[in-house]
């Protein structure tokens, strides 16, 4: 059983995985509240949160799970990328642990998490397939063809998909996190109101770029009356279309260049409900199999770099103590 942490930015997570990679328990400590009043993540107020949740947790995991510390094989936490203040704090936590337990010590990618994470419970083993990762701060193609094996076939140049949905949504004056309450509008409205634009919908690049779409926004936005009725429904639903359109196109070209029929899409906006949908209906009317990560796995959560650790553990490796963490720490050198 693996025992891993997770505190990359501002959720502090702990996890216990089975050797099947079945989740035995999982806890997240979340602190949107607290950084609901600036408006986004402090750096030091998530760090001395981590400081106050990651033992607790550890505890209650271990708790739920039914077992003591000394039944770990192995401890993980995520060692990048991510704030490096909140970083630390969980990893420090799992080494602690691994040198009291004489275990090992695993440091996983959070973005590993992500692409791993479709084939935790019961849809396992990681099997080849083209991988989606978007999130807050990531949106990018792999080719994944086994755990531990990917290429990098596309990023994008500058703001990320979820990136894209938290500061247009700050732009319109809806609350943080703008996302989801963005998705929330935009299934009342009309996903053709205002034609913004698809940067890179070309057909031959697997890049993204979600910048040109925020600057459209916000020219676009004296011209609007947003109390008047549908407007705000309207724009909301338009930004979600260019973003969605955007991404699973891309996703469906990278599966035809590869030949890989497996599909899977994990990170914090593959919640999005538009998005699942319209993965949904593409994927079937090109014959490729979807997987998405279940929407708790999703989101920042430790269960996905237990899974991630125990696939690691499984191949016989282990990583040095001295393992620092890195905030810009690439999936893929």
């Amino acid at each position: 059983m693996i025992l891993a942490l997770e505190s990359s930015c501002d959720e502090t997570a702990a996890a216990i995985c089975a050797p099947d990679g079945r989740l035995l328990a999982a806890r997240v400590a979340s602190q949107a509240d607290i950084h609901r009043r600036f408006g986004g993540v402090v750096p030091e107020v998530a760090s001395r949160n981590h400081i106050l949740q990651v033992r607790p947790l550890v505890e209650q995991v271990l708790e739920d799970a039914g077992i003591a510390l000394r039944d770990i094989a192995a401890f993980a936490a995520t060692t990048g990328p991510g704030l490096v203040s909140s970083l630390l704090v969980g990893t420090s936590m799992a080494k602690a642990l691994a040198v009291a337990e004489k275990k090992p010590f695993l440091a996983v990618n959070h973005m590993e998490g992500h692409l791993l994470s479709p084939f935790m419970e019961g849809a396992g083993p990681v099997r080849p397939n083209i991988a989606l990762i978007v999130s807050g701060g990531h949106t990018m193609l792999v080719r994944v063809r086994g755990a531990g094996d990917y290429e990098l076939l596309g990023r994008t140049r500058d703001d990320a998909a979820g990136e894209a949905f938290d500061k247009t949504a700050k732009m319109i004056g809806l609350p943080y996190p703008g996302g989801p309450e963005m998705d929330r509008l935009a299934a009342q409205g009309n996903p053709r109101a205002f034609a913004f634009p698809r940067s890179f919908l070309d057909g031959r690049s697997l890049e993204f770029s979600f910048s040109g779409l925020k600057t459209a926004v916000l020219y676009e936005l004296p011209k609007l009356d947003l109390t008047q009725p549908g407007v705000l429904a309207d724009l909301c639903a338009s930004i979600q279309e260019a973003i969605v359109e955007v991404l699973v196109e891309k996703l469906v070209l990278a599966s035809r260049r590869c030949g890989e029929s497996l599909v899977t899409v994990s990170g914090g906006v593959s919640c999005n409900r538009g998005l699942r949908a319209r993965l949904t209906e593409r994927c079937a009317a090109e014959g490729l199999t979807l997987l998405l990560a279940r929407p708790d796995l999703c989101t920042d959560n430790a269960g996905m770099i237990a899974f991630a650790g125990l696939q690691r553990f499984l191949a016989g490796q282990s990583s040095p103590l001295e393992a620092d963490v890195d905030p810009n720490l690439p999936l893929v050198a």
